[in-house]
């Protein structure tokens, strides 16, 4: 697949040198956002436990880990909600799925900020597998395992907040990734009960866990609070006022806002940009850049 608008090309290492193959995977690992490094990171782990752990103890953390919607399972056993999306059935499987989430995770991620990022991962993650295990009684409650939901999640917040924002696939012109994610969702509606081993209806949930918490992010609703709170538990911040918190957030978005109501669309500045990621990826932007994308984007 050649994704240039992700990949960036050799522009990505800038001009620092490399003295192995192995400094440049190393070096391209560390300049990953740090929510999607951590969720590649573990995933892979798991993976590898999967495939070296042996025969055995990959069927006990299938048949333990992934998620399973019968009921009353999902109720009495809610850590399979999590634990499913770090499971994989093969080596495309999980290929595919962090190769989705890092082309097109960076710029939500660096968008919403690494906890907004991960509530919207995993919150559309879990919200796939509610919705596998509400509709089981009519499709199929076979046990799920894979991150595609979470991942369909995130590219429909990537096409909400860069809705213009070229997609380039192999042997096809670029594609607008509102149009691109919406045949993708288009595909899961047509099979949704085919009986051909995906998990259609958590790509289905997935997308709209996704849609409704890029809804909210854009309303002013603070989604990081969510990972504060989990914080807080662990003992590693301190308690904040929810009604504090709600006021600076929503005041903020007012701001901006109106900024954006009495700034003027300007096409050609955002042709530009999007000519320049066409020619040298996303990184190359400027934070300036990525802004003025971003607002634009939304208004198009």
């Amino acid at each position: 697949m050649n994704n240039s608008f992700f990949q960036g090309g050799g522009n990505m290492r800038g001009n620092m040198p490399f003295d192995s193959f192995g400094g440049a995977i190393k070096y391209g690992f560390i300049r990953m956002p740090i929510a999607i490094r951590t969720i590649i990171l573990a995933t892979s782990l798991v993976f590898v436990i999967q495939v070296f752990g042996g025969q055995a103890l990959n069927n006990w953390m299938v048949s333990n880990l992934g998620f399973d919607p019968s009921f009353p399972t999902f109720i009495t056993q809610p850590w399979r909600l999590i634990t499913y999306m770090f499971l994989h059935g093969g080596f495309l499987h999980i290929l595919f799925n962090m190769l989705w989430l890092w082309w097109m995770g960076r710029a939500v991620e660096e968008t919403v900020g690494p906890r907004t990022f991960t509530v919207i991962y995993f919150g559309a993650g879990i919200l796939g597998a509610l919705l596998d295990a509400g509709l089981a009684l009519v499709f199929s409650d076979a046990l799920v395992i894979g991150a595609s939901g979470a991942v369909t999640g995130m590219l429909v917040a990537f096409a909400m907040l860069y809705p213009r924002a070229p997609i380039m696939l192999f042997l096809f012109p670029p594609i607008e990734a509102r149009y691109f994610v919406a045949g993708w969702i288009a595909i899961d509606i047509l099979f949704v009960g085919a009986g051909d081993g995906v998990a259609r209806l958590v790509h289905l949930g997935g997308a709209l866990g996704g849609y409704l918490m890029i809804k909210a992010y854009k309303n002013g609703k603070d989604l990081s609070l969510v990972i504060r709170y989990v914080e807080y538990l662990f003992g590693r911040v301190k308690p904040k006022t929810g009604s504090k918190t709600k006021k600076s957030r929503n005041k903020n978005m007012h701001i901006v806002q109106d900024a954006e109501i009495v700034e003027e669309v300007d096409q050609t500045e955002l042709d530009a940009i999007l000519e320049k990621i066409s020619k040298s990826g996303y990184d190359s932007l400027s934070k300036e850049e990525k802004r003025k994308l971003f607002e634009l984007s939304k208004k198009n």
